[in-house]
């Protein structure tokens, strides 16, 4: 079972999520957790109504990956072209060494309830991007998310209705 925390870059949980690495073979799948959190800093900064919530993933008091989502005000992010408010499931990583039992399906399924409740706003979807061949897009699509035959910066668009 996993547990979720917060990261803030007030906490020393953030150093520990910098330091988690995927293997060289996935590295083009998902940006570095330092990069990660430097653009939800950034989100949050620019004080325009959008969110992000960064969580570090532990099991028995380790931490073994990373996830993130956002909350868009269409006003100021409108990447999908939507025309609404929309949450995006940004990042997701397990650690290397801690791949394969089932953690980054657990990290998705409490994110995913947790933006159902719409912590941050109303909103009709929440978006997902990745790369064409990255293996994960069959776990996405096991949650809902749907393509919707967008592409953004090279990766493909799915949705999911909340």
């Amino acid at each position: 079972m996993i547990e979720l925390r917060k990261i803030s870059i007030l906490d020393d949980n953030m150093k520990d999520c910098i330091e988690l690495e995927v293997s060289p073979e996935q590295a083009k799948f998902v940006a570095h957790n330092a990069v990660s959190l430097g653009q939800a800093y950034a989100v949050e900064e620019r004080g325009l109504g959008s969110k992000v919530a960064p969580y570090a993933i532990y099991t028995s008091g380790k931490m073994v990956g990373f996830v993130m989502y956002g909350f868009f005000k269409h006003e100021y992010d409108d990447e999908f072209n939507e025309g609404k408010d929309y949450y995006s499931f940004w990042r997701l990583m397990i650690d290397k060494d801690r791949q394969g039992k089932g953690y980054g399906k657990q990290a998705m399924t409490q994110i995913i309830d947790e933006i159902k409740q719409k912590p941050f706003g109303e909103a009709e979807h929440c978006y997902i991007s990745y790369e064409p061949d990255n293996p994960a897009k069959k776990m996405y699509k096991s949650f809902g998310f749907e393509e919707t035959g967008q592409i953004s910066d090279g990766e493909l668009v799915a949705r999911m209705k909340l």
